[in-house]
């Protein structure tokens, strides 16, 4: 099937890339005119804060039940000074005329306790609430924020602020850019040619703008947070580079084993292509895997990020053949005018990443002109001279692979120390989510949410809603005792009567805790509520009342995905013991992936806590502490796992390739660690370099996302794949293949690297291609 594919995309070419042309013009068109939708809304299953949400939409018209914002202003002379009452007062009246928001006023009757009367600030500081629809979009609440920023008045002495979560500044991103910059460089060192580094590129580029439509339509069936489209550019990057090369470096083996265009098309699309195949929807089943969490908020994201992934991968085993049958024998010529201007578009790219608009100008400028320079000064069209490629027991990697053979106990314990030590954080990992007190200190969200934090205390920042259905025969004396026993409780600034709805039939109190809504001491509070206040205060009546609002629905959120993420866990460790099993045909190697896999992840999830959590990351990436977002070790797991396999087949693979040729399992492992060294270096770095691109972005999220992923890459190229995997292998011999015969008789037969006669010759190409640099 592979070999067909490669052949009809090689042979129709010129169809293969129309259709794609024409799948990005059309969709993009349709997703032009549909646009996409994005929200970061978290729906619960039945746990108590649902129930809390489910009270307030059914009785209280949705109060505190849909998304919400608030407009923070500080004035100088006092909030109900003339002046200032006069400005905001039709401000004010003016965002609650525009449609489908509902503003309270600190001036009105239901908003007099909107303002300050806390600390130094005692009547300086006021808020209007804002209510918006329940189904808000992060791209309705931008138009809004824009109208409703309009018409901000201008008083002398006054600061006014938009707060709230939807209301955040969402930018695109731009690091993308350096990442590319840097992807097109490493490519050029490995590869030695431009144009074998522009397919890989062109491929990837390709098939995350087909994704990206793709997932803009789903987003439509299936809503998607704010930042999935992020995140499936950011993956997409990388492992569609990634998969372009391991395919373009088996491409041009075959050249250099006398094949032509065609066969090494054919030859690399049922080789290297299978391996793709593999790894990529590996990737995919793992993101979608966490569809089981029936969470809508984790579905989109899941959706999103694997739909790019799928699109991206069918790019590599379609797209790439077709580009390749162009550029043919041309793969392997680079002249200076290609090199520069290559060059200069790094630069370009790495000045659009940095938003330094001059330099990406001149850069692309000097690019054309040394392209039109060139057909006059004959140089330029000279080509790029080699280096003589060394044998393969020559190379860095040969020589590196035996000094670990001869001491692999200490490579082993070393690289076990090192990831233990690394992993030591993830023991005080806390679950939970940012607020707007970790926005950049420039921004409107973050303004308003400091200024509630000094005018009435960090809690506002983060009420809690206690809502109940009122049982007949309910008497004000038992509603009473709810209010007395909440004002009482420690950790409670300030905790309203209880509000009856209109018919009389359910009640809420608004509570304001002391402590901000990320605070541990805040879920800790939610908790002393749920478990010890609220059952002593309930006693004697048919009360039920349940504690929701946002740090409640945050916090069960949080403790639901905990709760199943070893079991999310435990499945995908599984799927990939058997997966390997099957195609390796061994228990011991499938195992060690599985242990070794744990022990990169674990220390990647180290280092996101003490840089995030612990804040160590607080003096260069400019983010305040906060717990790890719920999702991150989840979506971490899923994503690293898929490229850790990538990493697993592609090396091992060989190995077992070479083992079954000559029977000695010691040389084996030097050689294929040898033949695929660079190959995995170039990829790795590459993912490095994309994912830790995303370090410049405002988002935390995506800062945190980008940090686990390059340091899980970076510590399973390095550590896992040239420590560990050659020290545990020479330490197990030949018992590394090892495979019961009954369990080898009921186990299919899964090849993932083909049958081509001539992959024997091939295989042997391929480090001193890319030893030439």
């Amino acid at each position: 099937m592979f070999a067909r594919l490669g052949t009809w995309c090689h042979d129709h070419r010129r169809i293969v890339v129309a259709l794609w042309f024409a799948t990005l013009i059309i969709g993009g068109s349709i997703v032009g005119a549909v646009g996409t939708v994005s929200k970061s809304q978290f729906e619960l299953p039945n746990v108590e804060s649902r129930r809390g949400t489910d009270i307030l939409k059914a009785d209280f018209g949705g109060k505190g039940a849909g998304q919400s914002g608030s407009i923070v202003f500080k004035a100088d002379q006092g909030v109900t000074a003339p002046a200032v009452e006069r400005a905001m007062k039709p401000f004010l009246a003016k965002v609650d005329a525009i449609k489908d928001i509902t503003v309270v006023s600190p001036y009105s009757a239901a908003g007099a306790r909107q303002i300050g009367q806390v600390g130094a600030d005692k009547g300086k500081v006021a808020y209007a609430t804002i209510e918006l629809p329940l189904n808000s979009t992060q791209e309705q609440a931008a138009a809004w924020k824009k109208e409703i920023l309009k018409d901000t008045p201008a008083v002398p002495g006054v600061q006014i602020e938009l707060g709230g979560q939807i209301f955040q500044d969402f930018k695109a991103p731009s690091s993308e850019s350096l990442g590319l910059a840097f992807a097109i460089v490493i490519l050029i060192i490995a590869f030695g040619s431009v144009l074998a580094m522009g397919l890989p590129v062109g491929t990837a580029l390709a098939g995350i703008s087909v994704g990206t439509v793709l997932a803009g339509l789903l987003s439509h069936l299936v809503s998607q947070p704010d930042f999935a489209s992020i995140l499936g550019v950011m993956i997409g990057l990388g492992v569609g580079i990634d998969y372009a090369l391991f395919i373009v470096t088996r491409f041009r083996e075959n050249l250099h084993a006398g094949h032509d265009v065609r066969e090494s098309t054919m030859i690399a699309l049922d080789t290297a292509g299978r391996a793709v195949l593999f790894a990529g929807t590996t990737v995919v089943i793992s993101l979608l895997g966490m569809v089981v969490m029936q969470m809508s908020f984790i579905t989109g994201l899941a959706v999103g990020t694997a739909s790019v992934v799928a699109v991206t991968m069918v790019a590599s085993l379609t797209l790439l053949p077709a580009l390749l049958g162009f550029a043919g024998q041309r793969v392997e010529v680079t002249r200076w005018r290609g090199l520069i201007a290559a060059g200069l578009v790094a630069v370009a790219l790495v000045g659009a990443g940095l938003k330094v608009t001059a330099v990406s100008m001149v850069a692309i400028v000097l690019a054309l002109l040394v392209i039109l320079v060139s057909f006059a000064v004959k140089p330029l069209r000279n080509e790029v001279p080699r280096r003589a490629p060394r044998p393969l027991d020559q190379t860095a990697a040969y020589r590196w692979s035996r000094g670990i053979q001869h001491h692999p106990w200490r490579a082993f314990l070393t690289g076990v120390v090192v990831l233990g030590v690394l992993a030591v954080p993830l023991l005080g990992m806390r679950l939970g989510f940012p607020d707007e007190g970790n926005a950049p200190k420039d921004t409107s969200t973050r303004q308003a949410y400091d200024l509630l934090a000094d005018g009435f205390g960090p809690g506002f920042n983060g009420p809690l809603l206690l809502a109940t259905v009122v049982p007949k025969g309910t008497t004000p004396t038992q509603l009473a005792a709810i209010t007395t026993a909440l004002q009482s409780t420690k950790g409670v600034a300030f905790a309203s009567p209880a509000v009856p709805n209109p018919a009389g039939t359910a009640a809420l109190w608004n509570v304001f805790a002391t402590t901000s809504p990320q605070d541990k001491a805040t879920s800790q509070l939610v908790s002393r509520l749920r478990h010890d206040v609220l059952p002593a205060a309930e006693r004697g009546s048919k009360l039920d009342v349940a504690v929701t609002g946002s740090v409640a629905i945050q916090d069960d959120f949080s403790s639901y995905l905990a709760g199943r993420l070893f079991v999310f866990l435990g499945a995908v460790l599984l799927l990939s013991f058997l997966l390997l099993m099957v195609v390796f045909r061994s228990v011991l190697v499938p195992l060690k992936a599985v242990i070794m896999n744990l022990l990169s992840i674990g220390a990647a999830y180290g280092v996101i806590v003490a840089l995030f959590q612990w804040g160590w990351a607080r003096p260069f990436l400019h983010v305040e502490s906060a717990p790890i977002e719920p999702f991150m070790p989840m979506m971490l797991f899923a994503i690293v796992f898929g490229l850790s396999m990538d990493y697993e087949v592609f090396l091992l693979s060989r190995v077992k390739e070479d083992y079954d040729r000559t029977g000695d399992s010691h040389t084996s492992v030097a050689n294929g660690l040898a033949a695929t060294a660079r190959v995995i270096t170039a990829a790795a770095l590459i993912m490095v370099f994309v994912f830790g691109s995303f370090l410049l972005e405002i988002n935390r999220t995506i800062k945190l996302f980008g940090t686990g992923l390059a340091t899980a890459v970076f510590l399973d190229a390095t550590i896992v794949r040239m420590l560990l995997v050659p020290a545990t292998m020479e330490l197990l011999g030949d018992r590394n293949w090892w495979l019961p015969k009954w369990l080898d008789r009921i186990l299919p037969n899964i090849d993932v690297e083909g049958h081509d006669a001539h992959d024997a010759t091939v295989g042997d190409h391929l480090e001193p291609e890319l030893e030439r640099v």
